[in-house]
């Protein structure tokens, strides 16, 4: 079963050569890797031009800055996978997650895994911020649950893998950050069954390149009760 992996990419200078690699060292899976510039000025842009010589990997280039769901949405037609996995490019997430984030999908059990980093935390102690982040992320996803009628514990998780079929038919609008709630409420309203498995994180913080922000909090709300109510 061949997997395609969409990295979006804004600079990640630091971690985009690791996180290619460390993708490509999961040879279970035939891959395809389509990664999404989106317009980095760290120089990124030089590093993965060398990628450009792997059969399997296909480079594109935002000429403006547009946002993580615009990567996604210029990935969406070079998709040729059965199977498709959202990975960031920083090495919060860790591809050898793969194999049981597919396993449900390849067992029949569901078209759609979430990869949950609340099944997976490890206990330990965390700083003010980790704990602020945690909590925000919680309530999120309890707001989500309640529009939703789901159950899950991570609704706001990098890890969403899909039945390609599934993907598409999202017809996705978002561009920001704002992709994730209306992922999450779509698969909602088409009955999909969202299965969560738990994996490894390791967060950053913003000073190591984090991008996320409490607006973002904002808008998942607002794009939450758009695709709920509105017939968008």
């Amino acid at each position: 079963m061949k997997i395609t992996v969409i990295i979006p990419v804004f600079n990640e200078m630091k971690t985009i050569n690791e996180i290619i690699s460390l993708v490509l060292d999961q040879k279970k899976f035939l891959l395809e890797i389509i990664v999404v510039d989106d317009c980095s000025v760290d120089g990124s842009r030089n590093i993965l031009e060398k990628f450009n010589k792997y059969e399997n990997i296909k480079i594109i280039f935002h000429e403006k800055n547009k946002g993580k769901g615009a990567a996604i949405k210029s990935a969406v037609k070079h998709v040729t996978g059965e199977i498709v996995i959202i990975q960031d490019a920083d090495l919060e997430y860790d591809p050898k997650d793969f194999e049981k984030l597919v396993a449900p999908i390849i067992n029949g059990e569901t078209n759609v895994v979430y990869g949950s980093r609340v099944l997976g935390r490890v206990k330990k102690k965390y700083t003010i911020k980790e704990k602020f982040r945690i909590f925000a992320n919680f309530l999120l996803t309890m707001v989500s649950n309640i529009f939703n009628s789901n159950k899950l514990t991570d609704a706001h998780t990098c890890y969403k893998v899909f039945k390609t079929q599934i993907f598409k038919q999202l017809n996705l609008q978002e561009d920001d950050f704002a992709f994730c709630p209306e992922v999450t409420t779509k698969l909602s309203k088409m009955r999909e069954k969202i299965i969560e498995v738990p994996i490894s994180y390791s967060g950053r913080e913003y000073k190591e390149g984090k991008k996320i922000r409490a607006f973002d909090a904002i808008r998942a709300l607002i794009v939450i009760i758009k695709y709920r109510f509105f017939n968008v």
